[in-house]
């Protein structure tokens, strides 16, 4: 009997906590689910990752509301999948950020993304009837872009692939604090179907330089000391290493995807078990990295139909 799929089990309600990093700059963290950033300016709010659906956006909006009753005018994108950004049109900014390649990325498989990411984990799609569409950002940029909210510094970088093609960390240079999107998870397991593998830890080493002193993940709990966020990093940089180097030994000694699946999942699990996600993502993940050992260097586009006939043929 096959697991159920992805995360349809996953009924569980999480406790959202809100943790203020610095004057105006706050974490709004969801035990293991995605999570948000806000950064208040004098005369508007930055969110980071819009949430799922403009339901879940406006609860967001009622957190804001608790702190300041400035508009949200900016949303930044850390990238394109649809948990991060659907959401977007229910804060009524007058600019969206992402990365040109993030748009590029709406563009070829935004729409197959979002049927995909419903399927997978429906209970993140509350009201996901309330969605107008796909999310388009209004400012793009290549490599890098600063937003000045008044004498604060938003540096807004694209370091380099990893997650995805696009990702975006948001950095405030004075306050050392970061926002990385899914590029750094605390105890959660990076999802990598859609990753550039050989290119994520040498995106980490350019993160890491920047020298935080706080770091809000894409899922976990905000790292509130340099040491933790030095320490989320190793460990995303720690399992991206260790699953990679199982499944290219599998690859070089021409095991089948199925193959090579089992015995990555015996590697991991004593480790990474435990992580939130970690059966969820892990097929998913192996199969990228199998295309990628096996020379597809651009990720393949994941449906709701590729979604299910993968899962069914790995874990049965």
């Amino acid at each position: 009997m096959s697991k159920p799929f992805a995360s349809q089990a996953d009924l569980e309600e999480k406790k959202a906590t809100i943790t203020e990093l610095a004057v105006g700059v706050y974490a709004y963290t969801t035990e293991g689910d995605p999570n948000t950033g806000i950064v208040v300016g004098p005369a508007g709010v930055m969110v980071i990752d819009a949430r799922a659906t403009p339901v879940l956006a406006r609860e967001l909006m009622a957190v804001i509301r608790g702190i300041t009753d400035k508009p949200v005018t900016h949303v930044l994108l850390t990238h394109y999948h649809a948990v991060r950004v659907l959401g977007a049109s229910a804060y009524g900014a007058h600019t969206i950020i992402a990365s040109r390649k993030t748009r590029d990325l709406i563009g070829e498989r935004g729409a197959q993304d979002f049927k995909s990411e419903v399927e997978r984990f429906p209970r993140l799609f509350r009201a996901v009837e309330t969605v107008p569409g796909l999310t388009w950002p209004t400012v793009t940029f290549e490599d890098e872009m600063t937003v000045w909210f008044g004498e604060r510094e938003i540096r807004i970088w694209h370091p380099g692939a990893g997650h995805t093609a696009g990702d975006t960390v948001a950095w405030l240079p004075r306050e050392k604090v970061l926002f990385s999107g899914d590029l750094v998870e605390e105890g959660a397991t990076p999802y990598c179907g859609d990753a550039h593998l050989r290119e994520w830890p040498a995106t980490l080493d350019k993160i890491a330089t920047l020298g935080p002193r706080k770091l809000v993940p894409g899922r976990g709990e905000a790292m509130l000391t340099a040491k933790a966020s030095l320490r989320a990093i190793d460990a995303t940089r720690g399992f991206i290493h260790d699953m990679t180097a199982e499944v290219r030994k599998g690859v070089k000694a021409k095991r089948s995807l199925k193959q090579v699946f089992e015995a990555t999942h015996a590697r991991l699990k004593p480790a990474y078990g435990g992580w939130v996600i970690f059966e969820h993502c892990l097929p998913f993940n192996v199969s990228r990295a199998y295309d990628e050992a096996r020379g597809i260097s651009h990720p393949r586009i994941w449906t709701a139909k590729r979604d299910k006939e993968m899962w069914s043929d790995l874990q049965e």
